[in-house]
This record gives C-alpha cells, sequence and structure tokens, in this order.
C-alpha cells in the first residue's frame, strides 16, 4: 500500500486521516465514471464496452489530445490487469471504426474527425501495484500510466502517479477538428521543430527541459500542431510560431488570480487555441523563460 500520509492540522496537535481503499471494486469506478475529466483528463465514452471477442473494457474515454484511452482497474491482487489492458488496446487498434463510431454518437462529428490513433493509452488504476509492475511498464513500447489511489476519511481521495511510459514510435500528424481555425496548410508542430530558427529551437529545448524536470511523472506528447506536457492530466501546451520568433505556452492556470502583461500573458479563455489551457504566455526570449517559470509550476501543481 501507498506509503503517503495524510494529516489534519488542528491547533495543539495533528491528526493522521485513517486511509485505504474503497469498497472493490465497482463503487470505485462509478466515481471515475462520473468525474472523469475533472480526475484524469478524459472525456468518458463508455462503461463495460463489449469487443466482438467475448471481452469487455472497464472505461473506454478520449482524453485532452484526442487520443483514444482504455481505463482498467484491478480487483484482486493476482489480477494482471496490464496485459489484459494491452490486449483492450490492441483489440481497439484493429477496430478504429467502432471507436469513432462511438465518438461520434457521443461527442459528435468534429471530435470523431479528430481522434490521434498515433498514441492510444492504457490506464490501469489500484489500490495497489506489485512491486514488479512497475519496472515492466517501463519496458514495454506503449503508452501505460500507472495510477494508485487512496481513499481518506472526509470523502477525500488522493491519486498517485505512479509510472507513465510513451511509445517511442513516429508521431503522426492528425487533422483538427472542424471550427479549430486550423487552414488546410497550417503546419504541423513536428515541421515547425524541423524549421525553427536555431535560438527559438533552444529556447524551446530550454522550457520542454524544464518542464519535464518538474517530476517524474511528467512525460510530452506530440500532437498534429502543439507539445502537450502532462502528468495524470495535460499542465501546458506548446506552439512554435517561426516566423514572429515566439513559443506559445497554454497553461492551466486561472487567468484572473494574475496580473496579466500585455506582450506577456493573455487570458484566452473565449478565445479558440489548440491545447488546453486558459493562460497564454508568450516567450520570446531568456527573461521572458524565467518570468514563466512560477506560472508553468503552478500548472503543474494543480494538475
Amino acid at each position: 500500500m501507498s506509503d503517503i500520509k495524510l494529516y489534519r492540522l488542528g491547533a495543539a496537535q495533528v491528526t493522521e486521516l485513517a486511509g485505504g481503499a474503497m469498497a472493490l471494486e465497482k463503487s470505485l469506478q462509478t466515481v471515475f465514471e462520473k468525474n472523469l475529466d475533472a480526475l484524469i483528463g478524459v472525456r468518458f465514452l463508455a462503461s463495460e464496452f463489449s469487443t466482438n471477442e467475448g471481452g469487455r473494457m472497464d472505461t473506454l474515454g478520449i482524453d485532452e489530445n484526442n487520443s483514444p484511452v482504455v481505463i482498467e482497474y484491478k480487483r484482486s491482487s493476482n489480477e494482471n490487469v496490464i496485459n489484459q489492458g494491452l490486449y483492450y488496446l490492441d483489440w481497439l487498434m484493429g477496430h478504429r471504426k467502432d471507436f469513432e463510431w462511438l465518438v461520434l454518437e457521443r461527442l459528435g462529428a468534429d471530435v470523431a474527425k479528430a481522434v490521434d490513433w498515433s498514441g492510444p493509452r492504457l490506464i490501469c488504476i489500484a489500490g495497489d501495484f506489485g512491486k514488479y509492475d512497475e519496472h515492466a511498464v517501463k519496458q514495454m513500447n506503449r503508452n501505460i500510466a500507472l495510477i494508485r489511489y487512496r481513499r481518506f476519511e472526509g470523502d477525500l481521495l488522493l491519486l498517485e502517479q505512479l509510472t507513465s511510459a510513451s511509445a517511442k514510435q513516429p508521431n503522426a500528424p492528425v487533422a483538427p477538428a472542424a471550427g479549430s481555425g486550423a487552414k488546410p496548410n497550417y503546419k504541423t508542430v513536428t515541421e515547425h521543430l524541423a524549421e525553427a530558427p536555431q535560438e527559438l529551437l533552444d529556447l524551446y529545448h530550454l522550457v520542454a527541459d524544464f518542464m519535464l524536470a518538474l517530476g517524474d511523472d511528467v512525460e510530452a506528447k506530440t500532437t498534429a500542431y502543439y507539445i502537450a506536457f502532462r502528468r495524470i492530466k495535460n499542465f501546458a501546451s506548446v506552439e512554435l510560431r517561426n516566423q514572429a520568433r515566439k513559443l506559445l505556452v497554454y497553461v492551466k492556470v486561472d487567468p484572473t488570480s494574475i496580473q496579466l502583461e500585455e506582450g506577456f500573458t493573455r487570458n484566452v479563455k473565449s478565445i479558440g487555441h489548440f491545447g488546453t489551457g486558459d493562460l497564454e504566455i508568450t516567450i520570446t526570449t531568456l527573461a521572458d523563460f524565467e518570468k514563466a517559470k512560477p506560472l508553468l509550476e503552478e500548472s503543474y501543481n494543480v494538475s
């Protein structure tokens, strides 16, 4: 079980809150499915989704970057939930039209057209994992995240991402959702990276290295038009603007909670843009990067 402890601070002493697993395991699945977006940044599509080979995926969804997500909940200590989830992930890759039709029915045509098949994900959720699970996930060339949960008194739920592994595979550009503002000849972020002036590329790597170093749970996901940095959920999205020689970084910081600075920060809550986050940060110099660091850290901490 997790060694994380939670305490209530009193006037004279601290009291440890008792923690443990929820009643296994359907109740946990129900809690997640009702709050999937808020908890792990995934839009809910289906529960107990049946394959044509007799299996049932616990939860099926699509994440902030339009990647398909299979979620499996570990119900017993000897259950190999990772292998089971990988089987469903492979089945999904062979039945893309079934998934896209489900997205069309639940979320509409725009999202269905934007499904990104370059990096489907498996998220395994359990009260605890075996000592070899984390090591095994790191050896697999798949997008897998292990999330451990603990329920505390007072209706508190703690989620801890133990590990997250990314597949080493070519980035496949995907079409943006209709109405997103992208033009037919809009260059992908991979093309921008390849053509970026050296000083802008150096600046991007400084920003990327800083965000990756915020925690062992951070990973980068390259989509068609931005690079997402995520823990359990996205906390930053980066675009390159080569002609203007600047980076646009979108973070999950409330724009009304800070003093906006013209040319540096902007409230884009009502403005269409790629990626996630309501605060836009423009980085053109090392000085901008230094000013942006606290905002990047704040977004990391709340994601």
